[in-house]
């Protein structure tokens, strides 16, 4: 789990990369918000539709060795975007770095799944490696390309080396089928109305973060001055604030169940939302932290859930929950910014505050699932997660 845990966040540094670039697209080339949206709808768009059929083969067959090919993919595709001098070619390897994106996220959800025995701490623990690597990403972005422009992108390659160097030995414990070292697990009934409400819920959850992700560096520095330096701070805050949420998560449904959690976490999340639009000054960045940590605390139990929910098909429910559902928000993110063109970017952003309270409208539909653990009775006592 360590060595999967950090694999993720080299791979999610490519993820955080994205909006981290766009103050230097906008600085050394400048792209206005509708084309800064377009980027980031050019790493979503392959990915939603890409993810999916990921989860659907590893559903079919074991595929560790797309790991650490996944993760190199990713940062060459981020490395060179920065380098397309072109609009069209900025685009086109992003593109490529959401297909490794894409790649990776089914079957390292299936592997951490097997290595966790069901635990929502450990799958906590997968999830916050994410996190980790979307905050590190603006710090890294910054480092580099402020140091020497968008010319130093190629150094940008560095964690997706080193994430595919750690993926190697979890290769080999990919591999193994968790129904042959013990009895075949008692099967439940797929709930696939109650996926498609979570689903629902996710891409609520993905409008949010995608925008915010987009534009709180560009929000940030217009509020409160400071140019590149105010925004990269919000940035970091936003990606931070989802590594705390992540933790808590797991550990708040161990005691009340994952569907009250998530449920009143978009509850507060929704107001934590309206006081970063609309609360002058410094208390931007808490009110970031919280909305992030509200946003991230359902976030590894949504994938529990939907494997939970589409037990025949953990590598599906696994692509649809962490790729095509989180990538759909992409697809917002150009309308956030023809808006702003039009308006202002608060006008943009505001419509947001919405996302949050109908994630909780359908999660107040949502039963807590029951699992194959709790179906079997011969489940040993005090097993993780349990």
């Amino acid at each position: 789990m360590p060595l999967l845990a950090v694999g993720h966040a080299c791979v999610d540094v490519y993820q955080g990369a994205v909006a981290s670039l766009v103050p230097f697209f906008v600085a050394e080339r400048a792209y206005g918000y509708a084309a800064v949206s377009g980027v980031v709808l050019a790493a979503s768009l392959l990915s939603s539709v890409a993810q999916p059929v990921f989860g659907a083969l590893t559903d079919r067959r074991p595929m560790p060795w797309l790991l650490p090919l996944s993760t190199l993919l990713g940062g060459v595709g981020i490395a060179l975007s920065a380098l397309g001098g072109s609009y069209g070619w900025t685009l086109a390897f992003v593109a490529v770095s959401g297909v490794g994106v894409a790649a990776y996220h089914p079957e390292s959800a299936r592997v951490a799944r097997a290595v966790s025995g069901g635990s929502h701490r450990a799958m906590g623990w997968f999830s916050l490696g994410g996190n980790v690597g979307f905050a590190l990403a603006p710090l890294l972005v910054a480092g580099v390309d402020g140091a020497g422009g968008l010319a130093l992108a190629p150094l940008l390659v560095v964690p997706a080396l080193v994430g595919a160097v750690l993926c190697l030995p979890v290769v080999g414990e990919g591999r193994r089928q968790p129904e042959a070292e013990g009895e075949a697990p008692v099967r439940v009934a797929d709930d696939r109305g109650s996926f498609l409400r979570l689903s629902l819920a996710v891409v609520c959850r993905s409008v949010v973060f995608v925008g915010l992700g987009t534009f709180v560096s560009l929000y940030a520095a217009g509020r409160l001055g400071g140019g590149t330096a105010a925004g990269t701070a919000a940035l970091v805050v936003l990606y931070a604030g989802g590594a705390v949420g992540s933790l808590l998560g797991g550990a708040l449904a161990d005691r009340w169940g994952r569907v009250a959690v998530a449920r009143w976490s978009y509850l507060l999340t929704a107001g934590a939302l309206a006081g970063l639009l609309l609360v002058p000054g410094p208390a931007l960045y808490g009110f970031t932290a919280l909305t992030s940590m509200g946003l991230y605390v359902p976030f590894s139990l949504q994938v529990t859930l939907a494997q939970d929910y589409l037990p025949s098909r953990i590598g599906t429910a696994s692509g649809v929950t962490l790729g095509l559902t989180v990538s759909v928000g992409g697809l917002a993110a150009p309308l956030v910014g023809a808006l702003a063109d039009a308006t202002s970017l608060r006008t943009a952003l505001a419509p947001l505050v919405l996302m949050p309270l109908l994630a909780w409208l359908f999660f107040r539909t949502l039963p807590e699932p029951v699992t194959e653990a709790a179906a079997s009775p011969t489940v040993a006592a005090g097993a993780p997660g349990s």
